[in-house]
């Protein structure tokens, strides 16, 4: 992989790492009001699975293979 899209890679695994954070604050907090609508709470709940998985796929693809 190039340095430049090492870099890349990064630089989104940054950006996505902050906003599963910031997202899992909202929802914490969020979920102790039994006010709110929790169809909004699922779906944000929903897009934190999905920037999980999208973490995961950067991480994956920045970790060297090890030949064995």
């Amino acid at each position: 992989m190039l340095e430049e899209e090492t870099e890349m890679l990064r630089a989104k695994l940054h950006e996505l790492t902050l906003e599963h954070r910031d997202l899992d604050d909202v929802i914490n907090h969020l979920a102790l009001d039994p006010d709110f609508d929790q169809l909004k709470l699922r779906r944000m709940k929903k897009r934190k699975l999905v920037l999980k998985d999208q973490i995961s796929q950067i991480r994956s693809k920045l970790i060297p293979d090890i030949e064995a």
